[in-house]
């Protein structure tokens, strides 16, 4: 689409100013969309792996608790548990990642998480507590590359958009409009010169 725009030399000087800009913000984006597109895959893979660890771990604590099971009597499970001597909570830090403000999440753990007698239970009980805790900080990091995805998401869409406008509406209604103003430019020129070797050919100077 042609802009609206008066077909003057200054008009055309400063339409081909903008486009250089324009061109310039374009390739900018492109860069930052592809990159981003990078992290976002990077992120995604790193998810996969844990999320993967996460199924293999569980798998093994099962089996390990269902042995451990087979040797404690209901009640002692239950005395076992019911008073926790560790204490986690989350902290939230931010950190910038391509101009973005993403999560960090750092789990803090304070006590100790076997709670109950080692002479009293079975070495089975203490790799399942253990692989519990293993999985509790990898789903924390999960959860920390979860957020961090969906925002890369956001702004991977939003920066495609931008691209998108500038590849298939600015540039091309610039462009047109350049191209339509230097032909009205040449045009206007050619029937000057016609008029001025007419007048000349009028008063006899030619």
């Amino acid at each position: 689409m042609i802009l609206k725009i008066n077909p003057t030399r200054i008009e055309l000087i400063r339409l081909k100013n903008r486009l250089k800009i324009v061109e310039q913000g374009y390739n900018l984006l492109k860069k930052k969309r592809d990159g981003l597109m990078k992290e976002f895959l990077k992120v995604i893979k790193e998810m996969k792996k844990i999320q993967e660890g996460i199924k293999n771990d569980l798998f093994v604590n099962f089996k390990h608790f269902v042995f451990a099971r087979a040797l404690l009597q209901e009640k002692e499970l239950e005395e076992i548990f019911s008073t926790p001597t560790m204490e986690t909570k989350v902290e939230v830090r931010i950190k910038n990642l391509m101009g973005i403000e993403v999560p960090v999440f750092d789990l803090k753990k304070e006590g100790d998480f076997l709670n109950y007698g080692l002479s009293s239970t079975n070495f089975n009980l203490d790799l399942v507590m253990k692989g519990m805790v293993k999985i509790l900080d990898n789903l924390i990091k999960l959860a920390e590359l979860q957020k961090t995805a969906l925002l890369l998401s956001f702004e991977i869409e939003k920066t495609r958009r931008r691209v998108n406008a500038l590849e298939y509406i600015h540039l091309p209604n610039l462009r047109a409009t350049i191209k339509y103003i230097s032909t009205k430019l040449e045009e206007r020129e050619r029937f000057e010169n016609i008029v001025l070797m007419k007048t000349k050919e009028y008063l006899g100077i030619l």
